[in-house]
């Protein structure tokens, strides 16, 4: 038995919780383009958000292996943990990358959910997952930064207090590599708001509290400067690993949760006098997303037992992503292909699930960004980007 697959008190435990958020639950929030409170409250309460955090800061001081159970059960039970799981991987660059006096700080209060650290300020218009490029400035004056700029794809910047912000602080032309001169922040978004800090969301065909963030002449202290000026492309990236493998728990989970479905439907729904499963043309695709599902999965536990054992899984913890993203999508075709008419209606929230899926092939890695580095990285071929 792998260590992701111990933690059975909790998925118990997680599904409990959940089953108090059935599908109309969801499907409302979906209609309204609203923030699901109740349920991220729910989860902070029973201190979920906090698995990862230590118990000397408030958190329950468990293993990434139990963060991505909890994550899989929240999609296993037709539940969306992507309004608050960023908590879980970007509170990780604070806590390995931080001061004592940052941590004492802020730590507690994301753990007790008087905080809400969920903003993750990355990616710009112009640079994609080029971060290198990133245009945000941040100018050293006095005791504090001085930031301008741009990001996109901020997710639930709404309802976050606190914000893992990357910016330039020395210029590109200045530095020996492109990844120098970048530097982490955590940023007081309830304090910047209406002084330079505005939030414009992005409706897109899920329910995700995307937003863009506009920063004009946003003062941050300078104690709030994550590590050392001009390293913060190495802070961030060190937490990719466990944002790559509990994304990838996620989208087991969501495939679990349509298989299930799918395989429900075709066993009770009768056409022509018998059940359409018994159809090869209905049950193979079936069949076949279970398979890439539990291969997948493996992938997942294996990336999870190298990064507790202290490894660097950069190859696993990329590949769990894109094989549990690409699992969860064909999981979803079989899903709506079994239910015809029926998984176009809201009802059955396939077509939701449908549409949530399609996101994690997209991010937050693309999938072609993966294969370019497994080619170079694992495969030793010519770099191509």
């Amino acid at each position: 038995m792998s260590d992701i697959e111990k933690h059975q008190d909790i998925r118990d435990a997680v599904t409990k919780l959940c089953e108090g958020f059935t599908g109309a639950y969801w499907r409302k929030l979906d209609q309204e383009r609203a923030y699901p409170t109740e349920f991220v409250t729910a989860l902070t309460e029973q201190g979920y958000l906090s698995a990862l955090i230590p118990e000397e800061y408030g958190g329950i001081g468990l293993t990434l292996s139990a963060g991505s159970a909890i994550l899989e059960e929240i999609h296993r039970a037709g539940c969306n943990a992507a309004a608050c799981h960023a908590q879980m991987y970007t509170m990780g660059t604070l806590l390995r990358h931080g001061n004592d006096e940052q941590k004492q700080q802020y730590l507690p209060g994301i753990a007790d959910g008087s905080l809400r650290l969920q903003a993750f300020g990355v990616t710009e218009p112009g640079s994609g997952t080029n971060t290198s490029a990133i245009k945000t400035t941040a100018r050293r004056d006095g005791d504090r930064y001085i930031v301008n700029g741009q990001k996109i794809w901020t997710s639930r910047a709404e309802y976050s207090d606190l914000m893992i912000l990357l910016a330039r602080t020395t210029p590109v032309d200045e530095c020996r590599k492109k990844t120098d001169g970048l530097s982490v922040f955590i940023l007081d978004m309830t304090a910047a708001k209406g002084n330079g800090l505005r939030i414009s969301p992005i409706r897109t065909m899920m329910n995700h509290a995307t937003c863009e963030v506009f920063f004009d002449n946003v003062e941050i202290p300078a104690e709030n400067l994550i590590g050392e000026e001009g390293r913060g492309f190495g802070y961030i990236m060190s937490g990719m690993n466990a944002e790559r493998i509990l994304i990838a728990s996620e989208c087991i989970g969501d495939a679990k949760w349509l298989i299930d479905k799918a395989s429900t439907y075709a066993s009770d729904r009768e056409v022509f006098g018998r059940p359409i499963g018994q159809n090869q043309g209905v049950s193979f695709p079936i069949a076949q997303a279970y398979a890439r599902m539990r291969s997948a999965e493996l992938m997942v536990h294996e990336a999870v037992r190298l990064y507790e054992q202290g490894q660097n899984p950069g190859a696993e913890a990329n590949m769990a992503k894109m094989l549990a993203a690409e699992a969860s999508w064909e999981a979803a075709e079989a899903a709506v292909q079994t239910h015809g008419g029926f998984g176009f209606a809201e009802e059955y929230d396939i077509e939701r699930k449908f549409r949530e899926t399609r996101l994690y092939q997209v991010a937050p890695i693309s999938t072609n960004l993966i294969l370019s580095y497994l080619a170079e990285h694992v495969l030793k071929m010519p770099r191509s980007y």
